[in-house]
């Protein structure tokens, strides 16, 4: 088998720049874990410098089952070690505490993030390539476009940076966008605790009517206007509110519910 057919209803858009393969697979720190899991490997193009890396053991899923016949017959190092499931149903605890990597499809890349956050005990670093434009929303700062539900989520728990810009030309097939490359590292303490869950419910809510002063897209939590601490939000639109900001307004409304 000398080539995988990429498929457009999987969202492959397979990498041929082996400098971008190598960028990424270094920015992995490989401190605090030791093993990688690289979701969609399909040729193995990051794959080969990944298995470079003694600092730990790879893995890879895959769902396409033309890719994992390549994969096995062009890297038997990876015999045991080749997760033939879709990554967003599988159960994730067999692999204890692992760094996530990959050029992801762009079709599930916001859901992938999701479910990192999920296991983000077992997740300490996180090296991908996205869509540039979902790639500069993790890591946006308050006050900007970009700025929205997953910056929030994700910088509450990874430090996030943007490290680089991916041209189209280099995939085959090209994709209609630019890509962007980021890395993110687990802060050592989550900038919140508390219910996590009510924390990306607040979140959302809010963002989900981002014109909207927080007095109005939060009125689903019934916050009485005279509630202490309330009347410095209350005015406030979503994107002007830094992460540790949020934090304090998701304590804000998780105290006022136990109360």
């Amino acid at each position: 088998m000398n080539k995988v057919r990429p498929k457009k209803f999987l969202g492959q858009h397979f990498l041929n720049d082996l400098s971008v393969a190598d960028r990424i697979a270094s920015s992995l720190s490989g401190e605090g874990y030791e093993k990688v899991l690289e979701i969609g490997p399909g040729m193995g193009v990051l794959t080969q410098y990944l298995l470079k890396n003694r600092n730990f053991e790879t893995w890879v899923v895959e769902i396409d089952t033309e890719s994992v016949a390549y994969l096995k017959e062009h890297f038997p190092e990876l015999s045991g070690r080749i997760l033939e499931d879709d990554f967003l149903k599988m159960d994730l605890s067999f692999l204890g505490t692992f760094a996530l990597v990959g050029n992801f499809p762009y079709n599930i890349s916001s859901q992938i993030m999701f479910k990192m956050l999920d296991h983000f005990g077992q997740i300490p670093e996180m090296a991908g390539m996205f869509q540039k434009e979902v790639a500069e929303r993790f890591a946006a700062d308050p006050g900007s476009k970009a700025y929205g539900i997953l910056s929030v989520l994700l910088q509450a728990f990874y430090q996030c940076e943007y490290l680089f810009t991916v041209p189209e030309h280099v995939f085959t097939p090209p994709p209609k966008v630019k890509s962007g490359v980021i890395h993110m590292k687990r802060r050592e303490e989550p900038l919140v605790q508390g219910d996590l869950k009510l924390f990306r419910q607040v979140v959302k809510t809010a963002f989900n009517q981002r014109r909207k002063t927080l007095r109005n897209s939060l009125k689903v939590y019934g916050i009485p206007d005279d509630l202490p601490g309330w009347g410095d939000f209350a005015k406030l639109r979503p994107e002007q509110l830094s992460v540790p900001r949020f934090v304090e307004l998701f304590q804000l409304i998780e105290a006022y519910r136990k109360a």
